[in-house]
């Protein structure tokens, strides 16, 4: 905030000091290109007025100056003065040209961020007896949902989640996300088991393989873990495809990666393995809290190349607010790799609401 206003002072700093130094110097030497510097600085921070007011003011205190001198009649003078006509009205062209260009991005986030909400919504604080938070943190700037997702439904069967992370980046890979969201919500619904859910997304992209073609048609395949809660609580079911394991948090013990006995396939190969693939149980006390990630956690390195450890940074502190526990990780992530995630994060945390009594 300091600097951005810095900035916005400098166009008249420009100006005072180039009067200053024109009455101080012989005349012969021009101070013309700190004056044109001012309505060019002014351009990217100050309305198409201020940047106008900017040029004006130069302008006139060039030709002043001159006045002043008796040498307004000079070539000289002729020069500095069509020069900085010159410079203002090029500022006033750029000024136009980036608000126009910030009226665009504007919109274009408006319609990223309905697209994030249309396909990731963020699911309540509460659900079924749960406490529920979720992040999406994207690593491009400026961008709000990529090929990471998440989503949490109370179904019949209890509460079900997924979370994931599809091959490719770009728009492609957003419309794999819904895709695959969208069969999610409709098979956590309708199926008992959970491995059949699984199935359902396997068949999901492989229909969408097919109908993309191409050359990448092979290679569509996502990451997932899914996540079922039944109402009575107590006990997590896990289908793991792939995708880095789970980690569930109690008070005073180390985190503890809930890794799958054997290891799937993602989604989308399974063609190539026809073993089935059974939901693995492991209890989850009321202390307890699940935390779900996709590997942009555990993939994001500092300036020495380290990856980020979720299991030593969270040590073994009382993590039952899943809200702050996801706070905490994201503004640990960015500490860790200070330059910046390179990779987007889907994370969410889910902890049995305590008991009233």
């Amino acid at each position: 905030m300091g600097s951005h206003r810095a900035v916005r002072l400098l166009p008249a700093l420009l100006i005072v000091v180039g009067t200053l130094f024109a009455l101080s110097t012989p005349r012969q030497i021009t101070t013309a290109p700190l004056f044109a510097a001012a309505p060019l600085v002014a351009a990217p921070f100050f309305s198409f007025t201020g940047t106008l007011l900017t040029g004006v003011t130069a302008t006139l205190t060039v030709a002043a100056l001159h006045v002043e001198d008796r040498t307004l009649g000079q070539a000289q003078a002729y020069t500095e003065e069509v020069t900085l006509l010159t410079v203002s009205a090029l500022a006033l062209v750029i000024n136009t040209m980036i608000r126009r260009g910030g009226e665009q991005l504007a919109s274009a986030r408006e319609v990223a961020e309905a697209a994030q909400r249309a396909v990731l919504p963020a699911p309540p604080a509460q659900l079924d007896g749960l406490l529920v938070a979720a992040r999406y943190e994207a690593a491009a700037q400026d961008a709000l949902i990529g090929g990471d997702f998440f989503a949490v439904q109370d179904t019949p069967h209890g509460v079900r989640v997924v979370v994931g992370d599809v091959r490719g980046k770009g728009l492609g890979a957003v419309g794999t996300v819904a895709v695959i969201v969208g069969t999610f919500r409709e098979a956590a619904e309708r199926e008992v088991r959970l491995e059949a859910v699984a199935d359902w997304l396997d068949g999901t992209l492989a229909r969408e393989a097919e109908r993309r073609g191409g050359e990448d048609a092979g290679e569509l395949f996502a990451t997932a873990v899914l996540a079922e809660i039944p109402h009575h609580g107590g006990v997590v079911r896990l289908v793991n495809r792939g995708h880095p394991a789970p980690l569930l948090l109690l008070p005073g013990r180390p985190p503890r990666a809930l890794r799958p006995e054997h290891h799937a396939l993602p989604l989308g190969m399974t063609g190539l393995n026809g073993d089935p693939v059974r939901p693995q149980e492991y209890p989850l006390p009321r202390a307890g809290t699940l935390l779900l990630f996709t590997d942009g956690l555990t993939e994001a390195r500092d300036a020495h190349g380290a990856f980020y450890d979720p299991v030593a940074a969270l040590g073994d502190g009382p993590h039952t607010d899943p809200a702050a526990l996801l706070d905490f990780v994201v503004t640990d992530v960015r500490r860790h790799t200070r330059a910046g995630i390179t990779d987007d994060m889907a994370l969410i945390a889910l902890t049995p609401r305590p008991d009233p009594r």
